[in-house]
């Protein structure tokens, strides 16, 4: 138990506001439709963390020191440009998912509602500078448990019936725009820069061992810490949509935070519709901490250079001001952004897959057969589904 933690935080960045956008808008638009896609996502998001996991584990490197290390000067900075683009994407719509819930508890106008997350997710890194990651790992569980209860507390008062559920399981699309919204949900589930981040983690937590012992110790520990903390924020995920498909549907305007917001308060009362900007304010202030963490870590590891975690903070937070400032809707930048980070995956994903299965990176613990072919499959299907998109809307 004392090994379990890292995942944890991995996992706030499965219940950012992105996720809350993407779930809400395909709820409210499709109902039950794409409840598939949730669950094939989480599933996948399972399997790429434990293997994120593993491989920071085994090598006591973070994914982006050992491509750092591998890829050719630009080479290495090219890839670094993607990887900062899909974390400015990130960090967009944890900021503006943010903003919006100060907007809906205390009607802040969004600029500044963005600034004040972004300060105050300045304290929570400094927390971790100050405390050690053990008390970081601490406070975002508790932050978790706030999310899950501010999203899913409405579904006790009007819970779903079975077949609708079953048949949101179910593998189909309705149209064009059904495919966009599926494509942001899978980006929104399987984050980029969580992957990138899990290997850093269990390396800061754990620290470098050769001791097979202690390795194998170490990878049971982990599968526990993953499938424990990425079926909770699956959990949650998948909630929110069946909330939206059940109540919001057909409901003008419910396809956008607010609008879901409003529908929320008005059916089931003003006690719920605090509890869901509650949890939408908890997975803003957590999601961008943990954000801004990750983008340190991909900086360290691909351009071999290390800046303190709150210079970086403010840097990342402007973008995000820059378009609340500009008078943008909030919930559909927020989608846009999730289908950034899902054009983002296959050059994460892609490189773990090789490096998990590379004698020389694992030696006799890189991937077994079976595992080898379920990473392929899973890499394939995340590009046919980012190479549709792309074709379905150049065709128009």
């Amino acid at each position: 138990m004392s090994l379990l933690g890292p995942a944890f935080v991995a996992a706030v960045a499965y219940v950012d506001p992105g996720n809350v956008a993407a779930n809400v808008t395909a709820g409210s638009r499709y109902g039950f439709l794409l409840t598939w896609v949730l669950v094939l996502a989480s599933a996948m998001a399972v399997l790429i963390q434990y293997q994120s996991a593993k491989l920071g584990i085994v090598t006591g490197k973070s994914l982006p020191a050992l491509l750092g290390s591998k890829l050719k000067t630009r080479s290495r900075r090219l890839f670094w440009l993607q990887a900062e683009i899909v974390a400015a994407a990130t960090d967009l719509a944890e900021v503006i998912g943010g903003a919006i819930a100060l907007n809906l508890l205390f009607d802040l106008p969004l600029l500044w509602g963005g600034i004040i997350v972004g300060g105050a997710s300045l304290l929570l890194l400094f927390l971790k500078d100050r405390r050690g990651q053990k008390a970081f790992e601490n406070t975002v569980i508790v932050f978790l448990g706030v999310i899950a209860l501010g999203f899913l507390g409405a579904l006790f008062f009007n819970p779903p019936s079975a077949s609708d559920v079953m048949g949101g399981l179910v593998p189909r699309f309705e149209g064009k725009d059904s495919l966009l919204v599926a494509a942001s949900m899978l980006g929104a589930t399987v984050m980029p820069h969580a992957i990138y981040l899990h290997s850093s983690l269990v390396g800061d937590r754990h620290g470098k061992t050769e001791d097979h012992n202690r390795i194998r110790q170490l990878l049971k520990a982990s599968k526990l810490d993953v499938v424990g903390a990425l079926a909770f924020a699956g959990l949650v995920n998948v909630g929110l949509l069946l909330l939206a498909a059940q109540a919001l549907r057909g409901v003008p305007g419910t396809d956008t935070i607010e609008g879901a917001h409003a529908a929320v308060a008005t059916n089931f009362g003003p006690v719920i519709g605090t509890l869901f900007a509650v949890g939408l304010l908890a997975s803003g202030l957590a999601s961008t901490s943990v954000g801004a963490y990750a983008g340190s870590e991909i900086m360290k590891g691909l351009l071999h250079v290390q800046i303190p975690l709150y210079i970086r903070r403010i840097v990342t937070i402007i973008p995000a001001i820059i378009i609340m400032g500009s008078g943008a809707e909030p919930t559909w930048a927020l989608v846009l952004s999730q289908v950034v980070l899902s054009f983002g995956i296959p050059l994460v994903i892609i490189p773990l897959t090789v490096l998990t299965q590379d004698t020389k990176t694992m030696g006799p613990w890189r991937d077994k057969a079976l595992i080898r072919v379920v990473m392929v499959i899973v890499c394939a299907l995340i590009v046919i589904l980012n190479l549709s998109l792309v074709v379905l809307t150049l065709l128009g």
